[in-house]
This record gives C-alpha cells, structure tokens and sequence, in this order.
C-alpha cells in the first residue's frame, strides 16, 4: 500500500499554549532580549514575536507600537530596591545604596534603557526619561531621603541637609557620568563619591 507523504509525516507535538500573564512576560522578556542584541532601531514587533514564540497579532493585540511595548519591557525589567540599607553608618548606607542603584543601571533593562535614549530622537526618548525616573530615580531618592533622616538622627548628618539639592546629588552624578559621560560606576568610583562629595556635604558644622 503507498501511503501519501501528506499523511505518512508524523503529528509535530504541540507545546502548551501560553496565555495571560504568562504569555505577556514572554514577550516583554524577548523585547529586553532584542535590545540587548539589535537595539532599538534594530528591534520590531517581528522579531518580538518569533523570539517570544507567538504570533506578531499577540503582540499587536497587547502594545500597539514599540514605543508602548519597550516602555512596558523597561518597566517590567527593572529592579527593585524595596528597603535603605542600614549598616549602622551613614557613609556605608550611602555606598550600599549607590552600589544598589549602579546595578540598576547597569542591569539587562538598565543597559536597554541607556541604549534606547541614545538612539531615539528626542521626540521618541522623552517617552522613557519617564520609565528611568519613576523606576530608578524617585525610588532611590526616596532612600536617599531615609539614610540622610537616619544619619540626622544619630548626628552624623547636619540637620539642614534633607532638601531636595542634597538628594538630587548623587542620582544627577550617576546619571551625568553614565548618559554623558557613557562610564560605569566602578566600586572605587562610588567611593570616592561617597567620601569626596558625600560626606563633606552632609558633615555637621563645629559649634
């Protein structure tokens, strides 16, 4: 008996259909992915969608324009930092937090952030200034803002120095060396500083 070749090609086992939530981190993960290998000019809803085994409509249907689903794959991809450090000084609570917020950075979506606001142009990358601060920026002023009201408490901190200037400082140094600078943070970096910039700033003034 001649069996067709359209019949005798065995079943191709189907994987498990992936929905929700599920299927939505596939796909913001494949966006963080195709940034970090073809950057954002490079990266369409295509190769999305193949990299997230999906259908380009599952990705449409979610984010209808890469705008939307890269700020969402940022978003995702960011770590937190949930707590301040508290290791009984304000100078190693300031470098533990630095160190914190340098990993941030310099993480998969920090590293796709950076390089998206290089290669957008203004129009396109003032849409992610937003993502890097309310993911990197505010969360971490705001245990700038905790270390500092500590370090006040214990008297290592001048009790005038919990303003707006003072915790600004070390989030636009992090920021002006990694976008204009494009250098990372080195430990030896942070330390210096903390100690060169930090501490002098925050010391309490003689009687």
């Amino acid at each position: 008996m001649v069996t067709s070749r359209w019949t005798a090609a065995p079943a191709r086992a189907a994987g498990p259909r992936r929905r929700g939530a599920v299927l939505e981190r596939a796909i913001l993960d494949a966006a963080l992915e195709q940034l970090g290998t073809v950057g954002w000019k490079g990266l369409t809803m295509e190769g999305v969608a193949t990299g997230a085994q999906t259908g380009k409509a599952a990705v449409y249907r979610r984010w209808p324009s890469k705008e939307d689903l890269v700020a969402d794959a940022l978003q995702a991809g960011l770590p937190r930092v949930e707590e301040a450090p508290d290791l009984g000084s304000v100078r190693e609570d300031l470098l533990a937090l630095c160190r914190l917020a340098r990993d941030a950075m310099f993480s998969r979506s920090g590293s796709a952030l950076r390089a998206v606001i290089h290669e957008c142009d203004p129009d396109q990358a003032e849409r992610f200034h937003g993502v890097i601060f309310d993911g990197v920026v505010e969360p971490t002023i705001q245990l700038l803002r905790e270390v500092i009201t500590r370090g006040i408490g214990r008297g290592e901190v001048r009790p005038d120095a919990a303003n707006g200037y003072v915790f600004d400082a070390i989030p636009a140094m992090m920021m002006y060396r990694s976008k204009m600078c494009t250098s990372e943070w080195t430990d030896q970096d942070l330390e210096d500083m903390i100690d060169q910039l930090m501490v002098p700033l925050l010391r309490p003034t003689g009687p």
